[in-house]
């Protein structure tokens, strides 16, 4: 037998190089994959909101035991305060979503967890590099919001109905989504009562103030033409709780005995001399009722004072005397908006007190509202662009979630004031975005294309979700969507009332285009961040 002897193995040379090559990608995997994952699961804990039979959370606040029961993502998020930083911002994208937009705060978190689910999955199995997967998304959102863009419905402020199917919409998904009918119609006519001709496009919601009273039940909610104070008047020395022709002041001094400017003790061991100064304290006050009284003026609104009291129980007295009606206590942030409603002007001095900077209106009085007492101003003359909302509630919880959702559905008709244009709801944009971005995936070459694809099919989930959390069969449904949607049915979405596929525009569900591409938009840029991160330094 011949024995085969092999040759030693001869040692090859190290390529010469003059570049230093890093191989070792491990460490940078793994932090990417942290994010992605911690990322992913706060995505996964709000996605059983989303929709019209969607879940609620019940959030409960470590130190003041606050109970929070909501299903909007922003507010989820805010209190659930994430430790893990790429967790964190999927929640200050809801935030950013719910300042651009006030609706769609869940889907945009859902969203970037999808999307987040397709990167991972391009990164481990495509073996693409992570720079061409964040402009693959860049080119994606782009394209998506021009694809939104092309199937938008144009709408007119005039048209009052359309505003309230949207209004509606954004408060199907909520508790309080039975009152839809009342608070819808209440959104709009708050949004179009402060919207400026010189600045039509410009609506800031400050200037609809929500007082919440608890008693009664969301039907009680109501929209008032006026000035609304969560407070009685001062009912001391029995002062006027009503007036009619009223001329109001909103002062920034106190009524009250002047005190030195540094702390120090005064003793008074004489009689005479303690006469004196209450002698001294009477007339100065009643010298500033007098002053107050002189300019006609029979409703005062007194600023909350932080140095000393801003009225005393002998500054109450001669005001009631002189039939003054007082209602103290204003908070200082409430002020810009009390005198931007009464077209009048703070007085921050007595010397300053003149009639021209007086408030007039047709009635103030104080009312019963459930089982407290508000001070209601009416018939004000010359109103400025501002509306009050007065929501009610069989308990904190409910009349805490009626103010969210009614924030929601203000913020939607002000999203309709801001760009003019509507698309269905229902899923149906996702699908119809899908099936476009797909096709146009195919015209694509490279990583690029491959890239595309799988975002299209992302987009899937907010459908998928929508029917997974009506009780649907998600994957039948999602199927027979994508049929519709091939053959033109552009509007074809989920109707979970019905538990099937119908021309949801038909249905009235819809939402304003500035919510769909404001999600995509924040979602690809907060998923574009997460994907460049490779490693995460801490410093001391």
């Amino acid at each position: 037998m011949a024995a085969v002897v092999s040759a030693p193995p001869v040692a090859r040379a190290a390529p010469s190089s003059k570049t230093e090559t890093f191989a070792d990608t491990k460490r940078r995997d793994d932090v990417r994959h942290a994010n992605i994952e911690a990322a992913r699961a706060v995505a996964d804990a709000v996605r059983t909101s989303l929709g019209p039979r969607g879940m609620d959370k019940m959030i409960i606040t470590p130190n003041s035991n606050e109970v929070i029961i909501t299903n909007d993502g922003a507010t989820i998020l805010s209190q659930m305060s994430p430790l893990q930083p790429a967790a964190r911002m999927l929640a200050d994208l809801s935030r950013s979503q719910d300042t651009a937009a006030g609706d769609g705060t869940t889907s945009v978190v859902v969203l970037a967890g999808a999307i987040l689910r397709k990167s991972q999955h391009l990164l481990s199995n495509a073996a693409a590099h992570p720079t061409a997967v964040a402009d693959s998304l860049h080119k994606f959102s782009q394209k998506a919001v021009s694809i939104l863009r092309s199937i938008a419905i144009p709408v007119d402020l005039s048209d009052r109905d359309t505003l309230i199917k949207s209004a509606s919409t954004a408060l199907n998904s909520k508790v309080v989504s039975n009152y839809s009918s009342l608070l819808s119609p209440l959104a709009v006519d708050a949004v179009l009562s402060i919207i400026d001709p010189n600045n039509p496009s410009l609506v800031d919601l400050r200037d609809i103030k929500i007082v919440k009273k608890l008693g009664g039940t969301v039907d009680d909610t109501e929209l008032i033409k006026g000035l609304v104070f969560d407070k009685k008047a001062s009912h001391a020395a029995g002062g006027p709780t009503r007036v009619e022709n009223a001329k109001i002041a909103v002062i920034q001094f106190q009524i009250s005995p002047p005190k030195t400017d540094i702390e120090q003790s005064v003793v008074v061991s004489d009689y005479t001399q303690m006469d004196r100064i209450l002698r001294e304290e009477r007339n100065y006050i009643l010298s500033m009722v007098k002053k107050i009284k002189a300019t006609g003026c029979n409703v005062l609104l007194i600023q909350k004072s932080i140095l000393r009291d801003a009225v005393t129980d002998l500054s109450l007295h001669y005001l009631a005397k002189a039939k003054i009606l007082v209602v103290k206590d204003i908070e200082r942030d409430d002020i810009e908006f009390i005198t931007k409603t009464l077209n009048c002007l703070p007085i921050a001095n007595i010397e300053h007190f003149r009639e021209d900077k007086l408030g007039f209106a047709d009635a103030v009085e104080e009312v019963s509202v459930g089982e407290s007492k508000v001070v209601r101003v009416t018939g004000i003359k010359n109103m400025g662009r501002t509306s009050t909302v007065v929501v009610r509630g069989s308990n904190q919880l409910v009349i805490d979630e009626a103010e969210r959702s009614l924030h929601d559905a203000l913020c939607v008709v002000r999203c309709l004031v801001n760009e003019k244009y509507l698309i269905a709801g229902g899923g149906a944009p996702e699908i119809e975005l899908s099936r476009q971005l797909a096709a146009w995936a195919k015209e694509l070459h490279g990583m690029e294309s491959y890239c595309i694809k799988e975002f299209a099919e992302a987009l899937e989930v907010i459908p998928y979700t929508l029917a997974e959390n009506a009780g649907l069969n998600p994957v039948s449904i999602v199927t027979e969507l994508r049929n519709r949607h091939a053959r033109g049915e552009t509007y074809a979405g989920i109707n979970v009332r019905k538990g099937q596929i119908t021309n949801i525009l038909e249905e009235n569900v819809v939402q304003p285009l500035l919510v769909s591409t404001s999600a995509i938009t924040l979602a690809t840029e907060c998923v574009r961040m997460i994907l460049k991160i490779d490693d995460i330094v801490m410093v001391r």
